[in-house]
């Protein structure tokens, strides 16, 4: 697979308001892999196609979803990325969908396009699993893989999103232990359940960052 350089760079913006409102869940999980496939933040959107299916089923427009590093990746309660949902598609709205035709796997362009995460769809009523980084070598169906990912035929979609990849950043301390609750996941499964006022302090947090976009590389590259 050829190399590539970022596709999407950070750039500045002023501090972002939520409305007083605005009270969104919060989903945190650890990756035990992170290639710029689940998540993929490529070409100026970050969008989870694949794995966590329970946080793409339940996850809805508006909501926050942060992913973290764990031990495997030596990023302990480090972040590897945050993304507001702006968007929740079915896996063949994504398909189809020209807009993200860009995410669909291509292993001759870019290391970037070889992670493409736009890789369900249907064919006379059967799940297709194109050749991908969830297929098989040589494209063969990963079974395991497709009966995961079906879990949930839902992909979360974020043009309001930081990536840091490798370059993951730490916690905010006020973000760790406020009320009782904590940013960071406990053991394998993800965290959902939070307090209002956590949840308040979150999203004030997470829209006042000072970057948005692809910050840096997988940190498995």
């Amino acid at each position: 697979m050829a190399s590539t350089q970022a596709i999407c760079r950070g750039t500045q913006n002023p501090p972002r308001q939520m409305p007083m409102n605005a009270m969104p869940r919060i989903y945190s999980y650890k990756l035990s892999r992170d290639f710029g496939f689940a998540p993929n933040p490529f070409h100026g959107v970050c969008t989870l196609a694949t794995c966590k299916p329970q946080i793409r089923e339940g996850a809805q427009v508006g909501d926050l979803v942060f992913g973290f590093g764990s031990k495997a990746l030596n990023l302990e309660e480090r972040m590897i990325f945050a993304m507001r949902v702006t968007e929740k598609l079915s896996f063949q709205q994504y398909w189809d969908d020209p807009r993200f035709s860009v995410k669909k796997v291509s292993f001759s362009s870019s290391k970037a396009a070889a992670f493409g995460d736009n890789i369900y769809h249907l064919d006379r009523g059967q799940w297709i699993q194109e050749d991908s980084h969830h297929s098989l070598e040589g494209g063969e169906l990963n079974k395991a893989n497709l009966d995961r990912d079906l879990g949930s035929e839902n992909v979360l979609v974020s043009n309001d999103f930081v990536y840091w990849g490798a370059g993951a950043v730490p916690i905010p301390d006020h973000l760790r232990v406020l009320d009782g609750d904590d940013l960071y996941p406990n053991g394998r499964f993800f965290r959902s359940r939070h307090s209002e006022i956590f949840r308040s302090e979150v999203a004030r947090w997470f829209a006042n960052l000072p970057e948005r976009g692809n910050l840096g590389r997988p940190t498995c590259w």
